[in-house]
């Protein structure tokens, strides 16, 4: 019997059916071991060892593994055809090593593009060696990134409070959101004016637009004001007007190469609306397959590669299912080539693309997003080995006989629609004065024809537009930063840390993204250059490749990282200050428009605003504090606390003022009462300048009572908290996602989600139901997978079990659901003892005598545990 291992579970039924009863399949569940989050798992002083640690599944995992290598005559390797895949077997291999499981057991290493039975049989039949070079560029980039993280997160803490953490690629990546933001912030529009008129000859009407005047050319600000606007319309209106060229052009268009990780990512984002974890998790549901007749097939080739070319096999598909499917006028006489343009491309894999060009999108059951991206990659993969499109392009020129005016039309016409019928790319939005190509009627030289409806249009230049997960990618791309495997959790993580927003599909930087970037500017400029963070992908790239040693890449980077770092110990809080006025001074202290000093307060005569790092993050004050306690958030777009406070008007009932106020932490309401004064805070959707006294008195009523509760009469209240607006009836808490439904929401509602959220306690968590898997086999109780805030997890009655990293929670199956439960409860009873244990001996002595006597008994045992607990920490660190 030989023993495969495999990443997922979903695979390893699959491919066990594939190789049959002399194979036995199991998964690693992903990675079996990994660095703990702590200072020393990587040790720059002893060559950057490395102290690996593994969790109590992954040890469950490897004890499956070692107990079925035992009655193994081989283990065969097949993790997924990546860097990462590559190192998962490493450390199955290490793993296994030293618990001495192999006895002379032989080891190969396979790999396949696709999980289809010939690609799996034939990879097993050509086994290979492990990639010693690619796991050297895994532990290289393992390392930097951990380096990075742990001994730039503790400098951030002391120096920047609010900021988390920092990374080597992420950081980039936020750079560019924040300059990104910058350049819209200090965009300067200007006016320009276009003139357009409609043509009408014998054989019908066109649109036109006015390209030269007097003899001279038109560029795009020309006509920068009304008046010029103005003229030049007369000038047309005024014109005898004939067309004095007709000029057609024939043009080829080429399909795109099929897609690679990052062009895939682009197009479901522009296409289909996905985002980039969407889009993987749905790819990686593909690349595991469906059942097809019964046998489990996957859809897709693997779906993390930079590469762009197909096999000979899957062109001579392609070419086949063309004929078939669209005849032979679609197919060209050669088949296409298509060269990646990366100087490296990571393991030189194949582009993403059916494993059967066959299987149609229509004749596959799938549905959701499963369908809509199969199809995408389908006609993609399709598109790019069939026939050019043949397009002409006409130009007319008209004009009149002194040359005074000059109008130009333009059209185009398929004469052959090629790949064309199958898919288009996605192309950028044009600029308004882009001329359009229009439907033009078949006219000649020397033709007269009339103007009419000449219309002078104003138009303001645009802003960039901010980045959305599609163009932000591209970007990284384009400047070499990441890797294809990398670009989805690099723009999950900033918006699971805070330093980014997401809003309508665009990234907007937070004020804590803001003043991360201009710290790390400021005090570690060279790590956040994007030509360094290219060239250290490259460098990578040729430690995979067998050109450079991991440990000198690393050493290198260490010395001079390490130097930087220790250059910060003495840099004081007041010196980051200083350093972010200057950095952030058109964000946090635009010019005023009186020509006062930006940073002079308007609260005293003396003192200047200057930003201040709080507990909460980061606000402008005053430098007189305590005497002058003027404060305003920190943003541009913040409302300034330093204008007087606006009365809104009086409450109705109690004839207080209602005051609009700003504060350190925002806008918000005020009214005084007997007590002390009562405030709410401006709901983040209200525009601080649109507030009025019915606003005002909204925020001020609150918390509203809806009415008591039918079953038992308590109170159901509306209330605005910290993360936004929300029900509440007695300890049940329900998020609501409108503010206007504070104020709206009915009774019937509000009892409906109420009962709902107990029904379903996990979307408390931000969550909702997955899937419904069905009842637990002993008790009948449901078995759900949930929606949680750091990823899905399998809920049974009380028990939340973890699913492991890798693997879809829409594959899980009830008999997978169970394991992940058991284990889960089999962690539990191990805990309780150790909380009975200390109460149960220490209380009695505690009543004797005061609380002085208490604190000692209750510390010893504590002081026990943590004696316990390093000798074990230092036995790790030595096998790693």
């Amino acid at each position: 019997m030989n023993l495969v291992i495999v990443e997922s579970p979903a695979k390893a039924k699959t491919i066990e059916k594939y190789l049959g009863k002399d194979y036995k399949v199991l998964a690693s569940f992903g990675h079996v071991r990994d660095l703990p989050s702590k200072n020393g798992s990587v040790d720059p002083e002893n060559n950057f060892a490395m102290s690996w640690n593994v969790d109590t599944q992954s040890k469950k995992r490897i004890k499956d593994i070692e107990v079925a290598l035992g009655n193994a005559d081989k283990l065969i390797l097949a993790t997924d055809p990546d860097r990462e895949g590559e190192a998962i077997s490493w450390h199955l291999l290490e793993v296994l090593s030293k618990k001495k499981a192999f006895k002379g057991k032989p080891v190969e290493r396979v790999v396949f593009n696709a999980i289809t039975k010939k690609s799996v049989t034939e990879a097993i039949a050509n086994p290979r060696q492990l990639d010693q070079e690619l796991v050297d560029a895994y532990l290289a980039r393992r390392a930097l990134d951990y380096l990075v993280g742990f001994t730039l997160s503790p400098v951030l803490w002391r120096k920047l409070p609010g900021a988390r953490s920092a990374g080597r690629v992420q950081s980039v990546a936020l750079k560019l959101i924040t300059e990104r933001e910058t350049e819209i912030e200090q965009f300067d529009a200007r006016e320009y004016w276009s003139v357009e008129g409609l043509m009408s000859a014998s054989t019908g009407n066109f649109p036109a637009r006015l390209v030269t005047l007097n003899g001279d050319k038109l560029d795009k600000f020309s006509l920068n004001n009304e008046e010029l606007a103005t003229k030049a319309k007369a000038a047309v209106d005024a014109a005898s007007l004939s067309i004095t060229n007709v000029e057609a052009r024939p043009l080829t268009r080429n399909p795109s190469a099929p897609f690679m990780t990052s062009t895939l990512q682009q197009e479901a984002s522009r296409k289909l609306g996905f985002s980039a974890t969407q889009t993987m998790q749905t790819a990686q549901r593909l690349y595991e397959g469906v059942d097809i007749g019964g046998e489990t097939t996957g859809l897709i080739t693997y779906m993390r590669t930079d590469g762009i070319s197909m096999i000979g096999e899957a062109i001579s598909d392609c070419r086949a299912t063309i004929k078939n499917e669209y005849g032979e006028d679609y197919l060209p006489g050669q088949h296409r080539v298509y060269k990646t343009k990366a100087k490296n491309a990571q393991e030189a894999h194949e582009a993403i693309r059916p494993t059967g060009f066959d299987r149609t999108p229509d004749s596959l059951n799938l549905s959701g997003d499963m369908k809509k991206l199969y199809e995408l990659i389908w006609k993609r993969a399709m598109a790019s080995q069939m026939a050019s499109a043949k397009l002409e392009r006409t130009t007319v020129t008209i004009e009149d006989n002194a040359k005074t005016v000059g109008l130009r039309a333009t059209g185009q016409v398929v004469r052959f629609d090629g790949f064309l019928k199958l898919y288009e790319e996605t192309q950028a939005k044009k600029d308004e004065s882009d001329e359009k190509d229009n439907d033009l009627p078949a006219v000649e030289s020397g033709q007269s024809v009339k103007q009419s409806d000449v219309k002078a249009d104003q138009h303001f230049t645009q802003p960039p537009p901010r980045y959305s997960e599609a163009s932000l990618v591209k970007r990284m791309e384009e400047l070499g930063i990441g890797r294809p495997s990398t670009y989805a959790s690099i723009l999950k993580v900033l918006q699971d840390r805070g330093y980014v927003e997401l809003d309508k599909r665009r990234f907007t930087p937070s004020d804590k993204g803001r003043l991360l970037t201009a710290f790390l500017e400021n005090f570690f400029t060279k790590y956040v250059q994007y030509n360094y963070t290219a060239d250290m992908e490259e460098q990578l790239d040729k430690v995979s490749a067998g050109e450079l040693d991991w440990l000198t890449l690393l050493n290198d980077f260490w010395n001079e990282f390490s130097a930087t770092v220790d250059g910060t110990k003495e840099l004081r809080v007041t010196h980051v200050l200083d350093a972010l006025n200057i950095a952030l001074k058109s964000i946090v202290f635009p010019e005023k428009e009186d020509g006062t000093p930006a940073r002079k307060c308007p609260k005293c005569e003396d003192g200047e605003l200057s930003l201040k790092l709080g507990k909460f993050g980061a606000f402008v004050g005053c430098s007189n504090y305590p005497e002058c306690k003027m404060t305003r958030p920190f943003g541009s777009d913040a409302p300034d606390s330093t204008a007087e406070d606006k009365i809104l008007g009086q409450h109705p009932e109690t004839e207080k003022d209602i005051v609009l106020k700003t504060g350190r932490f925002g806008p918000y309401v005020e009214m005084e009462t007997e007590k002390k004064p009562k405030r709410t805070s401006l709901p983040k959707t209200w525009p601080y300048d649109e507030m009025d006294l019915e606003k005002g008195l909204k925020l001020i009523n609150l918390p509203r009572k809806i009415g008591s509760h039918p079953e038992d009469g308590n109170q159901i209240i509306t209330a605005l908290g910290r993360f936004g607006p929300y029900i509440k009836h007695n300890t049940t808490y329900v998020s609501l996602k409108e503010t206007d439904e504070m104020f709206t929401l009915g009774m019937n509602e509000a009892v409906s989600r109420i009962a709902d959220k107990r029904a379903n306690p996990g979307r408390g968590r931000g969550g909702k139901v997955l899937k419904e898997l069905g009842n637990y086999p002993e008790t009948e109780t449901p078995i759900s997978i949930m929606e949680g805030k750091y990823g899905a997890y399998v809920k049974y009655e009380k028990v939340n079990a973890t699913i492991p990293k890798g693997q879809d929670p829409q594959e899980v199956t009830v008999e997978m659901a169970v394991q992940y439960i058991t284990e889960k409860e089999a962690k539990s009873p191990k805990k309780k003892p150790a909380k009975k244990k200390a109460p149960a001996k220490k209380k009695p002595a505690a009543k004797k005598k005061p609380a002085a006597k208490k604190k000692p008994a209750a510390k010893k045992p504590a002081a026990k545990k943590t004696a316990v607990k390093k000798p074990a920490a230092k036995k790790a660190a030595p096998k790693a």
